[in-house]
């Protein structure tokens, strides 16, 4: 997880790292783009489908996405069903009615990177209440967070959910506080506390709230 940007202030803990994707079940669906989805970043990584299918892609990927589809158009979407929640893990997302279409592919050798020094620069701090639409899942299959009903993405880090299986279930109405992104495609953040309105834990002891 990239620092707060308050100078001198801890740092959050990095983010879970695992060993690549978890290949699923090959898989084409249909639908109307609802809303882009971000990652605490600020980098569009997915999509909601009006029947609240949730699509991934890389962030790389994602200004690709942004530029070519826009909420309200209608998709065509192959790539991976992911287990269990039955995530989709795009390979090609294509305009049904521009016919224009974008494949997941590697970025280029030579794509400027953000040097580390300055990672996470932008991130505020945020917080959060609201109903768990959907649970997420890291690559290899494992809870990693909520998407609520307002199309909020809330991160954690794969043992911290474990602590709270209990409230990452559709419907649950949850709370957290964290570092992130809030822009034009919604908002998203890293949680340090995370629990019921009222009711937060402190995920990290050396990350202030």
């Amino acid at each position: 997880m990239p620092a707060p940007p308050n100078a001198g202030a801890p740092l959050p803990p990095p983010q879970a790292r695992d060993n690549g994707p978890l290949d699923g079940t090959p898989a084409t669906v249909s639908g109307v783009v609802r809303r882009f989805l971000i990652n605490p970043d600020g980098d569009v990584d997915g999509m909601l489908l009006a029947d609240n299918t949730l699509v991934r892609f890389p962030p790389h990927v994602g200004s690709q996405v942004a530029s070519t589809i826009s909420p309200g158009d209608a998709v065509n979407v192959s790539g991976f069903a992911q287990q269990p929640n039955g995530t989709l893990r795009a390979s090609l997302i294509s305009d049904t009615k521009s016919g224009r279409s974008i494949a997941d592919q590697p970025p280029p050798a030579d794509a400027q990177r953000l040097p580390r020094s300055l990672a996470g620069i932008g991130l505020v701090k945020l917080s959060a209440v609201g109903r768990v639409l959907r649970v997420t899942t890291a690559p290899r299959g494992e809870s990693d967070g909520v998407l609520l009903a307002d199309g909020t993405v809330i991160k954690l880090a794969p043992p911290a959910a474990l602590q709270f299986a209990n409230l990452l279930r559709p419907g649950t109405t949850i709370a957290a506080q964290g570092y992130g992104t809030r822009n034009r495609y919604g908002e998203a953040l890293q949680a340090t506390a995370f629990g019921t309105p009222g009711n937060l834990t402190t995920l990290y002891g050396n990350v202030p709230q």
